[in-house]
């Protein structure tokens, strides 16, 4: 007889009923989290590295015309250089990943570990490089179960999708070294001061790879060597118990070599700096590359700088302003002729206003575009012509020494400087004229969206034409001095030489400009050669002019120039101040172009002329 409590067979049907929620349970608690997990990598979406790096500012580098660095321009969120895989040195590459995730090469993009220790506690545990990269490129860095569950999913599925030369490339990129940087370049210039490369030694790869967990406090600027110095034995010890160093290998904290943070801070830069940077970057945003495009597409910027010039610009006027009054301010351009390439461009160390961007009124420095407006209207360069000392010129008088001579001529009138004879000439030949051969020669029709070389209602050519009282940038000065530098050829002056994406391909580069100024090129020519023929000299082959502004209708003067070139170099130098003011030098002399400016055009000229050492 079978009691009703029992099954055939014996078995009591409570344990049927206890084996049945067993299995229930023991289901759902593998299938529930087996469920929610291919749920989740359907429905979750890894971003591929290139989309996460792609969406991110990256630091543009400015190079020299040799290459080398002339200055980063570094985004808002900090110093972000772009790293292939192939370019991050083997050392610094295994000690990242024997620190931070030994097994990386073999694992499933999560660490078993950190993912456990999570369930257990309901908060987040280590992570490897893959999930490291998981949380800093969904922006999730909450320690929750959640998270970690999510970020199990994502690892997971980028490992399948991505290799592990990507993800680490990707990682690495992103990650903070501290001191405001990202990635191993960036890091390598904020503690060592030096270019990443295979010269990395175990010493300061150990470092690096040390400031991943937490920059802020490993730092020996903030925490000190004691505390630095142990990350950095921890980080060895990681290298050699794992095999990648010998343990007799001398090793040694590199803490005297470690930089303080404000000698190498990307992004700080001297007053001389900036105004490049901004110089260059205002012209790419013309060329159709904007600052954002730059930045996202890790790209390099060749300029057409010349380190050794620009080095000396900076110290010729530097030296020669030393001594004189405080409110002197200067600028130097130095360009190619030929092709219109600057090759030192310096607006001054007083502040962020840029002075070789900054019209200043040229003065008598003007005479040589007067001479060939005089020359392309059928003037002879040794015609004879009345000498003036008092003209009436558009509704102004003028009124100056006279110093021409009986003897005068076109060609003389520039040589002696006769103002009252050039206003003659500027009449005769008609305003509109004297305008023409300025624009033909390089001075641009607007700057900023300002008309050059005209009234203030940007329509009407008044008389200040004539004395050079129309304000113009030392750049384009440059520009159109050069053009009779070259044989009549006009280049248009430029930074930019060269744009390159961020495996080393040039993707833009500047056009040739060239081209005859004053018509054909027999005319361009000849107007060049007998504007050439008809500067000064100065003791050597340099053809130079040198000018004074007059200040208002005083005899003293507010701005002086000099400008001077050979077939290969053209140079401008502007001497003035912030303001419309009287000038003196220190000796008490009205300012004028043939002293200070004509020294700093010297001084740079020299030095410009010695070979490299």
């Amino acid at each position: 007889m079978t009691l009703a409590t029992e099954e055939p067979g014996g078995k009591p049907r409570k344990w049927r009923r206890v084996r049945r929620i067993a299995g229930w349970t023991l289901g759902l608690a593998v299938g529930g989290p087996l469920t929610a997990f291919w749920i989740s990598y359907l429905v979750l979406d890894v971003r591929s590295p290139q989309e996460v790096l792609a969406g991110l500012d990256k630091t543009v580098v400015l190079q020299y015309s040799d290459g080398s660095e002339l200055l980063k321009v570094v985004p808002a969120d900090g110093d972000r250089l772009f790293v292939p895989y192939a370019q991050v040195p083997a050392k610094l590459r295994d000690a990242i990943i024997a620190t931070e995730d030994p097994t990386f090469w073999d694992n499933q993009g999560f660490d078993p570990t950190g993912i456990g220790r999570a369930f257990l506690t309901g908060v987040g545990g280590g992570s490897g490089i893959t999930q490291q990269y998981i949380k800093k490129s969904t922006g999730d860095e909450d320690a929750t179960l959640g998270r970690k569950f999510a970020e199990l999913v994502l690892a997971t599925k980028i490992t399948q999708e991505q290799s592990k030369e990507q993800i680490f490339e990707s990682y690495v990129n992103i990650i903070s070294f501290g001191r405001g940087t990202f990635g191993p370049a960036a890091a390598m210039n904020a503690y060592f001061g030096k270019k990443l490369d295979d010269s990395i030694t175990w010493s300061e790869a150990a470092f690096l790879a040390g400031m991943i967990q937490s920059p802020s406090v490993h730092d020996p600027a903030a925490s000190g060597d004691i505390h630095a110095s142990r990350r950095w034995e921890y980080v060895r010890d990681k290298l050699v118990s794992r095999g990648y160093v010998k343990s007799g290998e001398p090793m040694a904290y590199p803490g005297a070599e470690v930089q303080p943070p404000s000698e190498t801070r990307a992004g700080r830069l001297t007053y001389d700096q900036f105004h490049v940077k901004q110089q260059v970057l205002a012209e790419l945003e013309q060329d159709g590359f904007p600052l954002s495009r730059l930045q996202q597409g890790t790209m390099t910027v060749e300029t057409t700088l010349d380190r050794g010039r620009q080095d000396a610009a900076k110290k010729a006027l530097r030296d020669r302003l030393a001594g004189e009054p405080k409110e002197f301010r200067g600028a130097l351009v130095a360009l190619d002729p030929k092709t219109g390439a600057v090759r030192a461009y310096q607006g001054g160390e007083q502040g962020v206003r840029d002075y070789a961007s900054t019209p200043h009124p040229l003065g008598s420095a003007f005479h040589p575009f007067t001479f060939a407006a005089a020359l392309r209207h059928g003037f002879g360069p040794d015609q004879p012509i009345p000498a003036f000392s008092k003209v009436d010129f558009l509704g102004e008088t003028f009124q100056y020494p006279e110093v021409c001579g009986k003897k005068c001529t076109p060609r003389r009138a520039v040589e002696t400087h006769a103002d009252g004879t050039l206003v003659a000439l500027a009449k005769k030949v008609g305003p509109d004229a004297v305008s023409e051969a300025a624009r033909q020669a390089g001075i641009p029709d607007t700057v900023d969206g300002a008309p050059t070389l005209r009234e203030k209602d940007g329509y009407l050519i008044g008389p200040g034409i004539a004395i050079g009282r129309y304000p113009l940038r030392p750049l384009d000065v440059a520009g159109a001095y050069g053009t009779f530098a070259a044989d009549g050829r006009r280049a248009t002056p430029h930074l930019v030489a060269k744009v390159r994406d961020e495996t080393g391909a040039v993707v833009w580069a500047h056009p040739e400009t060239s081209a005859p100024a004053f018509g054909d090129d027999d005319t361009s020519r000849r107007v060049a050669a007998e504007v050439t023929a008809t500067l000064h000299t100065d003791g050597g082959p340099v053809a130079q002019y040198t000018g004074q502004a007059e200040h208002g209708n005083s005899p003293d003067y507010q701005d002086a120039w000099a400008v001077g070139y050979t077939p290969q170099l053209v140079t401008a130098v502007w001497i003035g101040s912030d303001d419309e003011r009287r000038l003196k030098d220190a000796a008490g002399r009205k300012l004028t172009g043939d002293v200070v400016p004509a020294d700093v055009r010297r001084a740079f000229t020299a030095a410009a002329a010695r070979p490299p050492r």
